[in-house]
């Protein structure tokens, strides 16, 4: 694990639960994969690493030194106080944001590529994504193939196809012409899901994807993406504000303080009592779950 000022993230499959067991726990999802054209587990899969990554938002300094890899296949969720700047990163990341250091997929600097070729690698699901109310849900997942489409022209039938393969692998497919206006929150959060998988990129960046959700909707989402990383080979980095979600799903978990990291590890290693009542402010108190991974409970002072 990291101290102040480490930069460098866990490597994978060091979770108390191997990955091969928790796939074998769940269902084949049964259908051909789609996160990325013809992936499959068989398919090498893509690994990130950061190198002393900054952000400086006119002359405030959101980030600095940031630094950690993701291995291939595997899930690291960042943690962190609110603006702390896990947000932040996912975006710069994705490119939304401007940024200084490194980020590299597959040893390809991601920063140096063209728009397109970027969003080819690395699919962002915003926290607060704009849903057009009158926008049909399998128009707004066709939004993902947007990397694919030359300027001027339109979809293609294989565009058509792989949106309408990811919509019914997310049991979204009786919900393809209906308006986005008219969803409850839990499918809108599948319909963001969606658009991320059809970008078909490798490494997935999702912001708070249980956000408003409540706790049925949460283990859904979360299993579903569960699922879906299992089966297509997807990397996955997400932020998460429920710390006892983050360390049943994730391979590996970075805690992000005053735009630094702060501590990089397994979930154990991260989620312990002495770092969450520093950076949280919280008394907690963290017991062992299933398969040993822990579990934030929160104790009235």
């Amino acid at each position: 694990m990291s101290g102040p000022g480490g930069v460098r993230g866990a490597p994978a499959h060091t979770g108390p639960e191997p990955r091969d067991e928790r796939a074998a726990k769940r269902e084949p999802v049964g259908r051909e994969p789609m996160g990325r054209a013809g992936a499959g587990r068989g398919d090498r899969v893509s690994h990130v690493r950061v190198r002393d990554l900054a952000v400086v938002l006119e002359t405030r300094t959101v980030l600095s030194g940031v630094g950690f890899e993701v291995r291939g296949g595997d899930w690291l969720a960042v943690i962190g106080a609110n603006g702390a700047g896990k947000s932040t990163l996912l975006r710069a990341l994705a490119g939304v944001l401007p940024c200084s250091g490194e980020v590299l997929v597959d040893d390809t600097p991601v920063r140096r590529l063209r728009a397109r070729d970027r969003a080819r690698l690395l699919a962002y699901a915003p926290q607060a994504p704009a849903l057009p109310v009158d926008m049909t849900v399998f128009d707004y997942a066709l939004l993902g193939r947007t990397p694919y489409i030359p300027y001027l022209g339109r979809e293609s039938r294989r565009d058509r196809e792989v949106t309408a393969s990811v919509l019914e692998r997310l049991d979204l497919s009786s919900f393809a012409s209906r308006t986005l206006g008219h969803l409850s929150g839990g499918e809108r959060q599948r319909v963001v899901l969606a658009r991320a998988l059809v970008q078909q990129a490798p490494v997935l960046l999702l912001d708070e994807p249980t956000t408003a959700l409540d706790l049925g909707h949460q283990q859904q989402v979360l299993e579903l993406l569960d699922r879906l990383r299992l089966a297509d080979g997807l990397t996955v980095v997400t932020t998460l504000h429920d710390l006892s979600l983050a360390g049943q799903y994730a391979d590996s978990m970075m805690l992000i303080a005053g735009g630094r990291v702060a501590a990089s590890g397994t979930p154990a290693e991260v989620l312990t009592e002495r770092l969450i009542g520093e950076h949280f402010d919280a008394r907690v108190r963290v017991g062992t779950g299933a398969g040993g991974r822990p579990q934030v409970h929160l104790e009235r002072p």
